[in-house]
């Protein structure tokens, strides 16, 4: 572990770096697992389930920025995020996943909330130069954007203390989004109701085809 950088008050950047991470093969929208150092670590690990994180950046020369909520989840990566130093050894998974981004869309929507975000600031850093780039990002408050290319294009809502499990912040903000006539690509990752309403929304409301959504749900919440 070569570095971890407080982001937002909710998110840590952590810096993972050695030679098996250079030239690894990695498409911007992928995720990967995290698996703690030690042998002890690795299968316990293995044996309960662990958290895959999508990547934020990945570096030829074997540096991997990840970027990982701390706050509102309790899981096993979760509580590694808050607790993991400098200096800390770990094995990871090779990256996989088809949130990815599709050069050729007229346009690209992005839809997420704080869970998303990551794979949206990567997907919206390998668009395509002059390629239009729409969507919403729901956030707690203004103070907990992270910094994303591209972010000035997005628009943000904010649940103002609300669960992210149940707020309508999201999907709101998209219904009123001003998009093109022609379908783009899609790119919805988070809470997995809150991406089945969105895409039913671009399904029934906007007429996309269900072949431009791609989708991604990263948690769910428990039900009452």
């Amino acid at each position: 572990m070569q570095r971890v950088t407080p982001v937002t008050p909710w998110m840590v950047e952590v810096r993972i770096a050695g030679p098996a991470l250079r030239d690894l093969p990695w498409t911007p929208g992928q995720h990967l697992t995290v698996l703690p150092g030690s042998p002890h670590g690795m299968f316990g690990a293995l044996r309960t389930g662990w958290r895959s994180y999508t990547i934020w950046d990945l570096h030829p020369d074997g540096v991997l920025d990840l970027r990982i909520v701390t706050h509102g989840h309790d899981g096993p990566g979760t509580r590694w995020a808050r607790s993991v130093q400098v200096g800390d050894e770990v094995a990871v998974t090779p990256p996989e996943g088809r949130l990815t981004v599709r050069p050729e869309a007229p346009y690209h929507l992005l839809v997420g909330e704080e869970t998303g975000a990551v794979a949206m600031g990567a997907i919206a850093r390998a668009v395509p130069p002059g390629a239009p780039v729409h969507g919403v990002i729901e956030v707690d408050t203004p103070d907990d954007r992270p910094a994303m290319p591209r972010g000035d294009e997005l628009q943000w809502a904010y649940r103002n203390g609300a669960s992210a499990a149940s707020s309508p912040a999201l999907l709101g903000a998209l219904k009123t989004l001003v998009l093109p006539d022609e379908p783009g690509v899609a790119y919805v990752a988070g809470e997995a109701r809150t991406c089945q309403k969105v895409r039913a929304h671009l399904l029934h409301d906007r007429g996309w085809p269900r072949a431009t959504i791609r989708l991604h749900a990263y948690w769910t919440a428990k039900m009452s």
